[in-house]
């Protein structure tokens, strides 16, 4: 796990950003060709950035007016390029030569790089399942807005199917089963606290950093339909696991709804991504479908890199979480 001690922290770009972003005086200018520390750093410090497009408001207190500060835009393009070439360097896969987009997520799906939800449904203490949850979030944070943002500009059946999902995302008009209510109710029944980003694995804010950059270029719309599709077809196993666990260990009756909803919805949407949205996409437009894998494959990336350090090892030595 990362931690940043006093003296280093000022130093970090992140740190820096923020500081520039809360007071006037300070000129964001000064930072257009600063550069991170370390990759936790510019992972740290588009995160930042991110919240400007992503966070609610009461968060970004303000923050939010420097969206469009040249400066901000120097930075966020210059890191993301970086983020970009590392991922394309990491998934050189003869998937994305496939020219059928519905095929290459099924074959993607079927690589498992998460045993670590099977050590959790099968051996995991309570406390260590607590602190895994912690790390990982949940099959994705904030997915409603992910999906509503995707959809931008998407017209007929595929609208209407991610309109669908995004619904039952909203609990399909009971406000007590939005996903986001569920989750509160998880978090309060086991003690689960939003841990700081300065105590998280670089490789946590990593795939964290995919979903800002995602969401917040219009650009890669069809590597973001991958990349949610992906998520859509993994969260079904993974959530029957951890739901195995929360049994297993004994977990408050609160704690189950979050995960069993996900457990129980996310086959279908997985199912209805690829039939009614990455299908009539692709055929209408064939040039998205090496893009939408080549979302699917980033993702798949983030997911492998955060579960071959979310070891048993790595998550009985997790830091406190924190409300920060």
């Amino acid at each position: 796990m990362n931690d940043l001690d006093t003296a280093d922290s000022v130093k970090q770009l992140s740190t820096r950003l923020a500081l520039a972003l809360d007071d006037d005086a300070i000129p964001l200018e000064m930072l257009a060709d600063a550069a991170p520390r370390s990759r936790a750093d510019a992972f740290r410090t588009l995160l930042t950035i991110h919240d400007l497009w992503t966070a609610p408001l009461e968060v970004t207190g303000g923050r939010e007016r420097h969206q469009g500060h040249p400066a901000v835009a120097a930075i966020k393009a210059r890191l993301e390029a970086d983020f970009e070439a590392d991922l394309d360097a990491a998934v050189d896969d003869g998937e994305l030569r496939s020219t059928d987009a519905v095929a290459a997520l099924r074959r993607i799906v079927r690589r498992r790089d998460d045993a670590v939800y099977d050590w959790l449904a099968e051996e995991a203490s309570f406390d260590e399942l607590v602190a895994f949850m912690a790390v990982e979030g949940g099959p994705d944070g904030g997915f409603d807005d992910l999906v509503a943002t995707c959809q931008i500009g998407i017209r007929g059946a595929p609208k209407v199917v991610l309109g669908a999902n995004y619904w039952d995302e909203m609990g399909r008009g009971d406000v007590n089963a939005v996903h986001t209510r569920l989750h509160d109710r998880l978090v309060e029944a086991v003690g689960l606290t939003v841990i700081e980003r300065a105590h998280l694995p670089t490789e946590a804010l990593e795939r964290m950093a995919l979903n800002g950059l995602l969401a917040t270029n219009r650009r890669l719309q069809p590597e973001m339909l991958g990349a949610l599709g992906l998520v859509e077809l993994q969260a079904g196993p993974r959530c029957r696991q951890v739901v195995r666990a929360l049994v297993r260990t004994g977990a408050p009756a609160d704690a189950l709804p979050f995960y069993e909803e996900h457990a129980d919805a996310d086959p279908r949407h997985g199912k209805e991504w690829l039939d009614g949205v990455i299908a009539p996409l692709t055929d209408e437009r064939p040039e998205w479908g090496p893009r939408i894998v080549r979302g699917a494959l980033w993702r798949r990336e983030v997911d492998r890199r955060l579960f071959a350090v979310l070891t048993p090892e790595t998550t009985e030595q997790a830091p406190a979480a924190s409300t920060g």
